[in-house]
């Protein structure tokens, strides 16, 4: 009898023993811990926040709950406008002789409106929002273009400043070839419009800023901080909320129109900017992530492809037109020199290559050769 009992005692406790040892953990195989060896549920299973879902409209138009628009780009749309206006003053300069401080009057907004030779008043200006290691150079560039424009009575050759037509279209070059005025317009592009929206309000300070609350509700600022950045962006690309069924009125969103056959930029572009506001919006953050990742790719995608075009170009226009030879080398040249602006975090160049690319120029455009220039396309094919 002893050891019947001994035998079931043993029995219970071995049991017992087995529930006990039972491996616990969590068994839900929809939590993100979930433990395929777990035979007990413990109580651990942890769930991954759904992230909310949003929609991404077709246009550039966003409001809060209100229905109160939360866009707002005014100061990139008065900087285009501000370049649009310099480079309508620098084109006279094939006929009459400009006054480099005017330029740079106008590059700095001074009074409000360029010292009276902007047509519109605004607080914002090109020259304090240009990356900084550049500005002296635009300014030197400036220097240059009213220097060159005293030698508009001239025909240009290597070594003369002076002006070249081609067709109905007269174009003023510097003693060494070069467009200046091309030069500073795709400057301006790269070191303002690009650089900001690439790397200043895309970078990890604005795109770290406050979204929670408007700015300034009480003042018709109903963006949040973190909003605003991303809208600041989209105005440096300079086309209107519906691009591109309403075309570009020039600058960056020209250029995405001119390579759309090759990169689908425009739809690239412009789905990225709106899915990235969007997520913005909706608070999910991975997803603006990936798309100021596509934006800036296609950005430098649209730099390098223009600059190939023009470099084609100039290999058409070699021997039988000079204007447009030299004209098409200075475009090239400054979507070239624009791919300096390209983030780090994405761009093909390395400093060194874009360095050695920029020298393939050399500093006299009239001594470029066919096979010279087809060296420089080919080095960028190789990249892009």
């Amino acid at each position: 009898m002893k050891n019947k009992k001994l035998i079931i005692g043993l029995g219970l406790l071995m049991a017992m023993s087995a529930v006990a040892c039972k491996k616990e953990g969590c068994t839900d195989p929809t939590a993100a811990n979930y433990n395929d060896k777990a035979k007990k549920d413990d109580g651990s299973c942890t769930f991954a926040e759904s992230e909310p879902a949003y929609t991404t409209p077709s246009s550039y138009v966003f409001a809060d709950a209100s229905g109160n628009s939360t866009v707002a780009f005014q100061g990139q749309t008065d900087r285009l406008s501000q370049l649009d206006e310099m480079i309508t003053l620098m084109k006279t300069g094939t006929t009459s002789t400009l006054d480099a401080q005017v330029l740079k009057d106008m590059f700095a907004n001074v009074g409000g409106n360029g010292n009276g030779n902007f047509s519109f008043t605004s607080t914002k200006q090109l020259k304090d929002k240009c990356f900084s290691l550049d500005v002296a150079m635009m300014e030197a560039m400036l220097d240059k273009i009213a220097l060159t424009s005293q030698s508009n009575g001239m025909v240009a050759s290597s070594g003369q400043a002076g002006v070249l037509t081609s067709g109905t279209t007269t174009y003023l070059f510097d003693e060494n070839g070069f467009n200046v005025r091309e030069q500073f317009e795709k400057g301006i592009m790269g070191s303002v419009f690009m650089y900001q929206a690439l790397s200043v309000y895309f970078g990890d300070i604005e795109m770290n800023g406050d979204n929670t609350t408007a700015v300034d509700a009480a003042n018709g600022e109903f963006y949040t901080a973190l909003e605003h950045s991303w809208d600041e962006a989209f105005g440096y690309f300079g086309v209107d909320v519906n691009f591109p069924t309403v075309p570009a009125p020039g600058f960056w969103g020209e250029y995405s129109e001119n390579q759309n056959a090759l990169l689908n930029s425009n739809a690239d572009m412009m789905n990225n900017f709106l899915k990235g506001r969007a997520a913005i919006s909706a608070n999910v953050l991975g997803d603006r992530d990936a798309a100021i990742s596509a934006i800036s790719k296609e950005w430098e995608d649209i730099s390098a492809y223009q600059a190939i075009e023009y470099l084609g170009s100039a290999v058409g226009y070699f021997g039988n037109d000079n204007a447009q030879f030299l004209k098409s080398l200075s475009e090239a040249y400054g979507f070239v020199w624009s791919l300096r602006y390209s983030p780090q975090a994405t761009r093909r160049l390395s400093t060194t290559e874009h360095n050695d690319l920029i020298n393939m120029f050399g500093t006299n455009l009239w001594s470029l050769s066919v096979a010279d220039i087809n060296a420089i396309k080919n080095t960028l094919d190789a990249k892009y």
